[in-house]
Parts: C-alpha cells; sequence; structure tokens
C-alpha cells in the first residue's frame, strides 16, 4: 500500500484508479445505507463519500445499485467442493465470495503437511483470497488409518506463512480434555504465534465446555440446536451458522442471533459440493436463506462479511472504507434473487460480471504423486464383506443415518443369516457399509451394517470419507459393493454408482482422491448423474447420499461410526464390537 498516495486520493488531491458513483453503500458498521462515491485507488478504498469532481482512469455510474463487501466463508474444506482451488475460485468468484478461511485436513490426511503446501501453491494468484487454518488432528484419531500424520514440528514450518491464520478445527475435544501431551503441543505452537485456534465439539457442554474454552479455542461450527449454540456463545465462543450439503444446521441456529449476539455469528459451509455452490450459490446462499428466516438483511450481510474478518484478524477486509481492500460486489436488488451480485471487484479489479469470471484462472499444476493415491494391492472380492454370525440368533449395532445432519444415531437389528454369514435386511433398510483402508494397500477393511439410504439393490462407493478418505460403501449385495470399491481405485479416487456389477455412473477426483481435475461443469454432470443412479436405480431415498456417507467414518461426530478397524463410539471414545453380546465377529 502506498499510504501518501492513498492520502491524497482520499482528500480529492490525486486522481484515483476508479471511482464508483452514487452508489447505495452498505455499511456494516452502523447498520445503514448511504448514497456516496467510493474513491479506489492501487487496490484499496481511499474513501467513501463526495468524490463526483475527483479525476479517475475509470468512474462507473451506479445509480441504483448497492455495493457492499464481498463474502468471506468462515469456516470451509476447499477439498469438499470436489474442485482444485482455481476450479473452486472460478465457481465461488461470481456468487461474492472474496476470501475463505480453509481447513485443508482432508488433503492433508492423504498427503501430510505436503497436501497443505500444495493447496496454497494451488490457490496462490487467483481472483479471490485463501486463508489457511493448519490441520490439528491429523489422524482425526488414532483408531483408523490416515495416509499421514502431522505434529506440532510439521505444523511449525508454514505456522508464520502470511495466509495463515490460526490453527484448524481441534476435532479431538478428548485430547483437550485430558490434556494430551500432542494435542497440547499444537495448542502451544498457535498461542505462541499468536493464532487463533478453531474448534469442533459437538455437544461439548457445562464443565467440558468450559476447560476447551479455557485452553483458548476460540470458534465453533459443530452447534446442532439454539440452546448449545447460546451456551458456546456465552462461554465467549464465535459461533458459525453453518449450511454445507449434509450439514443443515442454519435454520436451528437462526434463533441465537439478536442485537446482543450478531456480533459473534459467522456463516460457514464446512461442506459443501461444488456442484450446489453453483446451482445455488455460496455464503450469499446462507445470507439469503437467514433473511428469508426473519434475519435483519443488514445483519446478516455484516456476518457474511466483516465479522469473520474481526475473528481471524484479516485486517481492511469485510466492509466498504477507507484503508480497506476494495473487495467488492455489486447488487441490484435486496430484496429479490439470492443475493446474487451482477459484478464482482478483487482489489479494485473487475473479476466477474453476470455469473461469470472476467479474468483468466490458470490451469493446476499438480505432482504426479498427489496422482496416485489410491493403493490397492489387489482388487476388493466380494467375500471380503461377508459378516459371519458368532450364533444363529445374533443382533449388530447398526448406524442410523438423520437426514440433513452428519451425526448419527446408534441402533439395533436382529438380521436375516444365510448359512452361518448375515445378510442385508431390504424391509428394515438395513445394508452392509465397509471402509477399506487405501493408503498402505494392505486393504484393512471392517465390514457394518446402516440404515437410512432405502438401497434396493446395488452399491454405492466413495473415496471421500472423512477425515482419513479410505474408500466407504454401502450396499444391498456384496458383489456390487466389491465391484463398486473397485471402480473407485480405478479411477484413483471418485464415486461409483453400481447394480448387477456395472458401473451406472461415476466421477473421477484423482487428486489425493478428493477433488476433480475440471471444473464445476465437469463435476456437475458426473454429480447429477451419481445421484439421479442412486436415487432412480437403486431406490436411494436421501437427498445427498454421498455427502452422508463420507461423513460415516468420521469418527469424533456422534454417535455411532464406523473406521477401516471397527465400530466407533464416541460416547466411549473406542471401538466397540459389532454384535450386541459383547462377542467379535468370526473372521
Amino acid at each position: 500500500m502506498n499510504r501518501a498516495r492513498l492520502i491524497r486520493v482520499a482528500r480529492g488531491q490525486a486522481p484515483a484508479d476508479l471511482v464508483l458513483s452514487e452508489a447505495t453503500v452498505l455499511n456494516v458498521f452502523t447498520g445503514r445505507m448511504e448514497v456516496a462515491d467510493i474513491a479506489i485507488v492501487d487496490g484499496y478504498i481511499a474513501g467513501v463519500g463526495n468524490y463526483r469532481t475527483t479525476p479517475a482512469v475509470d468512474r462507473r455510474e451506479l445509480r441504483g445499485m448497492y455495493v457492499a463487501p464481498t463474502w468471506i466463508d468462515a469456516h470451509i474444506h476447499v477439498e469438499s467442493s470436489m474442485l482444485a482451488p482455481p476450479a473452486f475460485a472460478r465457481v465461488a468468484v461470481p456468487h461474492g465470495t472474496g476470501a475463505v478461511v480453509t481447513d485443508p485436513h482432508e488433503i492433508a490426511n492423504v498427503l501430510g503437511i505436503d497436501g497443505i503446501a500444495l493447496m496454497m501453491s494451488l490457490s496462490a494468484q487467483l481472483p479471490m483470497d485463501f486463508f489457511y487454518t493448519l490441520s490439528s488432528c491429523v489422524p482425526a484419531t488414532p483408531f483408523e488409518t490416515s495416509g499421514a500424520k502431522l505434529t506440532d514440528l510439521d505444523l511449525e514450518r508454514l505456522i508464520d506463512h502470511p495466509h495463515v491464520v490460526g490453527l484448524g478445527e481441534l476435532m479431538n475435544f478428548p485430547g483437550v480434555l485430558n490434556t494430551d501431551q500432542a494435542v497440547m503441543d499444537k495448542v502451544d505452537l498457535a498461542h505462541a504465534h499468536r493464532k487463533l485456534i478453531d474448534g469442533h465439539a459437538p455437544t461439548l457442554s457445562g464443565r467440558d465446555l468450559n476447560a476447551y474454552v479455557a485452553a483458548g479455542i476460540s470458534t465453533d461450527h459443530e452447534s446442532i440446536s439454539a440452546a448449545e449454540a447460546l451456551e458456546k456463545l456465552g462461554r465467549g465462543m464465535w459461533v458459525f451458522l453453518r449450511e454445507g450439503s449434509s450439514e443443515h444446521n442454519l435454520d436451528d441456529l437462526l434463533p441465537i442471533v439478536d442485537a446482543h449476539t450478531m456480533s459473534r455469528c459467522c456463516f460457514a459451509t464446512d461442506d459443501r459440493h461444488g456442484d450446489e455452490i453453483a446451482r445455488y450459490g455460496h455464503i450469499n446462499y446462507s445470507a439469503f436463506r437467514a433473511i428469508r428466516g426473519g434475519l435483519d438483511p443488514m445483519w446478516a450481510m455484516r456476518m457474511g462479511t466483516l465479522n469473520p474478518a474481526l475473528c481471524y484478524g484479516l485486517t481492511g477486509r469485510g466492509a466498504v472504507a477507507p484503508g480497506y481492500v476494495a473487495d467488492l460486489q455489486i447488487l441490484s436488488d435486496l430484496d429479490e434473487g439470492l443475493l446474487e451480485p451482477t459484478a464482482v471487484y478483487k482489489a479494485g479489479q473487475l473479476v466477474a460480471m453476470a455469473g461469470r469470471v472476467t479474468v483468466e484462472i490458470p490451469e493446476p499444476r499438480i505432482p504426479p504423486e498427489a496422482l496416485q493415491t489410491v493403493r490397492f494391492r489387489r482388487p476388493v472380492r466380494p467375500r471380503d464383506f461377508a459378516v459371519k454370525a458368532p450364533h444363529a440368533d445374533a443382533t449388530v449395532r447398526v448406524i442410523n443415518v438423520i437426514e440433513g445432519q452428519i451425526v448419527t444415531v446408534a441402533s439395533e437389528a436382529h438380521l436375516p443369516a444365510i448359512g452361518d454369514e448375515l445378510g442385508v435386511d431390504l424391509a428394515q433398510d438395513v445394508l452392509k457399509l465397509g471402509v477399506f483402508e487405501r493408503h498402505t494397500g494392505d486393504i484393512g477393511h471392517f465390514v457394518g451394517f446402516v440404515r437410512g439410504f432405502g438401497l434396493q439393490r446395488g452399491a454405492i462407493a466413495s473415496s471421500v470419507a472423512h477425515d482419513s478418505h479410505n474408500i466407504i460403501v454401502v450396499g444391498a449385495r456384496s458383489s456390487d459393493m466389491a465391484a463398486a470399491v473397485n471402480a473407485v481405485a480405478d479411477l484413483q479416487g471418485g464415486v461409483a454408482v453400481v447394480a448387477d456389477g456395472h458401473v451406472l455412473a461415476s466421477l473421477a477426483l484423482p487428486l489425493a482422491g478428493l477433488m476433480s481435475l475440471g471444473d464445476a461443469d465437469l463435476v456437475t454432470r458426473a454429480l447429477v448423474a451419481c445421484l439421479a443412479a442412486a436415487r432412480d436405480q437403486l431406490g436411494c431415498k436421501l437427498a445427498n447420499p454421498l455427502m452422508t456417507l463420507s461423513f460415516l467414518a468420521l469418527p469424533v461426530v456422534p454417535e455411532l461410526k464406523i473406521t477401516d478397524r471397527g465400530l466407533f463410539d464416541i460416547a466411549r471414545f473406542g471401538h466397540v464390537p459389532l454384535f450386541t453380546d459383547g462377542l467379535p465377529p468370526v473372521v
């Protein structure tokens, strides 16, 4: 920043690069609107007021139009969009997104610290800013097989990077509560470098919540009820209202936002597929949903702009004000549509108009080792899915999925036996669910049962399986489940929908088994085909079975989950037997 030049332009003593004239400025500091000119120089706002006579290289009349700061996603895993950063920017910027705070722990669980560095490299020189929190839980727990392990010494290599703003979500909250040394080393690293610490503490309450916050953890995006979110706000945390592809918490949390709490609330997507961003929007969609739910539009604007900037110390961002980066969006109407901007500016440069990026975005350069991350030494076989009952009257634990949530409910089921093996029970909507380790090549695996998908035939497999990202598969027949897992392995990661041994639809995600090498249109077409095949040909009753499936392997979220090493009960924070009588399955 040339501050001397900025001051001269602000006083009208030097020409501006750009003046936006007679715009209605949305002031997120006061919650008011004002008609004013905006003078911009060197990518910064010099002044907001009367600059009608100020010389400018470019002047654009915006009478009747609204100018607002661009949106900031307070917490996202860009990898969950299934798009590499350049493709993500191409789809998010036209919706008014100017920055994201991203935790790259998906790719970190596959490629370690090199994966984080790769994401940083891929996100440089794009028409939006990517700020990073360094992944704190790789692996998420010691109860699964991950592709990498990150210590505080690994994270120290990147902690002072100018785009690193914090320590990523501390999902291992039992480790914090029990002062586990490895966890505390990372907490101490963040404090030593004055970095914010993101939280991840579903259902945590009372003294345990006090202890978690006392460790210096500042944010939470996992609240699923207003009461939970209010308690966390009352203990000094920032609360993020999350609206992702399978995590729909915004409506439930909206009642907590009032004149007292609004300044500590932000919007976040956490995990949102790229096709949904392309079709419905990004943070603008969350703000629109909140406004439709009764939230004051200026509060919604502040929660999506200034608040995340304040939360993460993003100085000079999130507002239309002197000295702030000129990251701006132009809106034609605040009452209609989905708050879709007609134009988006990044540092004073026009980067999107009418729903399309107007600047060149380079294609990603990816090292070969990031494209070969499924290391099976042999194909998966139908007999790998055999579950042998210890006796004739066997009862198994079953994971019950909840539409629109990543939490699950533990239940039980009596299942039919064919010989000494248990089968699925379509009448009870109980299917087999398997996880196959992909990082070492040993193909360690575990098979359990799940309720809620509604499949009548076939199988769905994916290498997106939070957080260790092994291959997860759900199905009604073992042969189709094996075919689906092998199809994903052949793609070097991705999604496959199979019936009667045939691949009905698939999506290749070769970048760490998580992201496509194509753009949002390619991913959208493939995802739509996969979801249609799951719904129309397999009978799936979930709106987004792929996102739901991906979270069934996340053992830090209640209640019952599955890893390559067994069923995981978060209340016990350990594995539990598949059979409820406590006997392990006979192998």
